[in-house]
């Protein structure tokens, strides 16, 4: 009886990979759904949330701004984005006990005690980006684009885009405060340590630099300050923290030369 030819490659380690890593992203998936479900009940109110950064504009205090849709679908593709990003900040910590999960069997029984701080400080890291996003830098952002011709023009917002660019400059922002999680991890993994980072600093100082005029469309030094300096403070924070958890050097063996006798 002839032998399966593939009999090996199905019960190589690979695949055993592969399925695990099909389950996580399945369990991910439903983590996410229920998010969603939950989010889209309360789209009206998320969408007053999303607007408040206008408020910022005078142009829209005195109903100079109108915010419409386009295609008649329009309204409930956008309850379904505007639900999309809230269920994703919904199971963000459960989907990222998922990517734990996937990973802690490759790693060492003293570094599997991270588990909780990893989920802990890459959720809490994410808010806490979003959060200024919507607080500092946003607002500021908004006034400058509407209010720039003093009320020559009368802007006229698709709602769609006006959401696109909320929901984007807010992920933005919340992974960019990801770097010191980032760091720590990347450290663990033996890819970078504190001195290459240090080293580095100039080059990280650029790209800080080009990130920040990317995601803050406006000419303004003192917006564009506002995003670079947090970002560039996260990453020294990157730097402490990959040598605070850099690994320990490898064992040498002893010397086991004999000593000459006199």
């Amino acid at each position: 009886m002839t032998a399966d030819p593939n009999a090996n490659l199905k019960s190589a380690p690979l695949f055993d990979h592969l399925e695990e890593l099909r389950k996580r992203i399945v369990i991910s998936a439903v983590f996410l759904v229920i998010g969603m479900i939950a989010a889209f009940q309360y789209r009206l109110q998320l969408l007053e949330l999303v607007k408040v950064p206008l408020n910022a504009s005078v142009l829209y205090q005195q109903g100079k701004v109108q915010l419409v849709t386009l295609n008649l679908t329009d309204q409930f593709i956008l309850s379904l984005n505007l639900s999309f990003w809230a269920g994703l900040a919904i199971a963000l910590p459960f989907m990222l006990t998922q990517v734990w999960a996937f990973i802690a069997p490759g790693l060492y029984d003293h570094e599997r005690r991270w588990a909780l701080p990893f989920i802990i400080g890459a959720g809490f890291s994410f808010i806490v980006g979003a959060i200024f996003g919507y607080t500092l830098v946003l607002p500021t952002m908004v006034r400058f684009l509407l209010d720039f011709l003093n009320g020559a023009v009368t802007p006229i917002l698709s709602l769609g885009s006006y959401i696109g660019t909320v929901t984007t400059f807010l992920v933005a922002f919340g992974l960019s405060f990801e770097l010191p999680i980032l760091a720590v991890i990347l450290t663990r993994i033996g890819i970078v340590n504190h001195v290459l980072l240090r080293k580095g600093w100039r080059i990280a100082l650029v790209v800080i630099m080009v990130f920040a005029a990317i995601i803050t469309p406006t000419p303004d030094p003192t917006s564009m300050l506002i995003v670079a300096v947090p970002l560039y403070v996260l990453y020294e924070l990157g730097v402490i923290l990959s040598r605070a958890f850099r690994l320990p050097p490898p064992e040498t063996a002893p010397d086991e030369t004999p000593a000459l006798g006199l």
